[in-house]
């Protein structure tokens, strides 16, 4: 029967080495050498949050490593650890993902959840290319997340695994609310139901055979003078 510990993600490094050590008295791992698969690693692991972006086939992308779940399997001979990363991967300029990546070694779990986030990332559109078009609701299990657009120098009010995906995303200002459970997993798959149903004026204009100039007009919070020019803005 296996245990469940959950940690934080910056004290990943530290459980990683504790996990390497008590593997070593526990006999042979899985590959015949004693400890399991050795000591290889990176100097990615127990950094917890990353704001660096990283080179990627000509595109930057900023990794965020939300959560770290370690799990222990008592065995013959000892305890046999597990770890499990919850990693957000975006472009900050529209394009987000997030991944689980599972291995017996914390690098490497972060590496596998990366290379998921990659294969599962979303377009959202933006407004001037810093908030949400419009309000949302995003509901996953019992995470219920609701997301507002806000005015320019609001900043990112919003917490945990909420605030990796909008600064991965590029959203600097908006306003998220999560009720029902503070689990990460749920939490970040009811923010992504939430982004997915933004739609951009250009979107909803082309879907409907009208101008952006039209219905950017009967919003209320723009003035007549302003209308054709926020209406030639619009990109997406």
């Amino acid at each position: 029967m296996a245990d469940e510990t959950q940690i934080d993600a910056p004290e990943a490094e530290a459980v990683e080495t504790e996990g390497r050590g008590r593997r070593g008295r526990g006999g042979q791992g899985r590959d015949g050498a004693g400890g399991g698969r050795g000591g290889r690693r990176d100097d990615r692991g127990g950094r917890g949050n990353r704001r660096e972006p990283r080179q990627d086939a000509g595109e930057e992308l900023i990794e965020k490593l939300v959560h770290i779940n370690r799990v222990s399997k008592t065995v013959k001979g000892g305890k046999r650890f597990g770890f499990a990363a919850l990693v957000v991967v975006g472009d900050g300029k529209g394009r987000v993902g997030f991944g689980h990546g599972k291995a017996r070694e914390v690098p490497e779990a972060i590496s596998k959840g990366t290379a998921a986030a990659k294969k599962a990332m979303v377009r959202v559109p933006l407004r001037d290319g810093r908030t949400l078009h419009h309000d949302g609701f995003g509901h996953f299990g019992a995470g219920k997340v609701y997301v507002r657009s806000a005015p320019q120098g609001t900043g990112i009010i919003a917490g945990g695994p909420m605030r990796a995906v909008f600064e991965s995303l590029g959203v600097a200002d908006v306003v998220t609310k999560s009720v029902g459970t503070n689990n990460p997993y749920n939490m970040i798959r009811a923010t992504f139901e939430a982004l997915k149903e933004q739609t951009s004026p250009k979107a909803v204009a082309q879907r409907r055979g009208k101008k952006i100039a039209d219905l950017i007009g009967r919003r209320g919070d723009v003035s007549g003078a302003a209308v054709q020019v926020e209406a030639d803005a619009v990109t997406e």
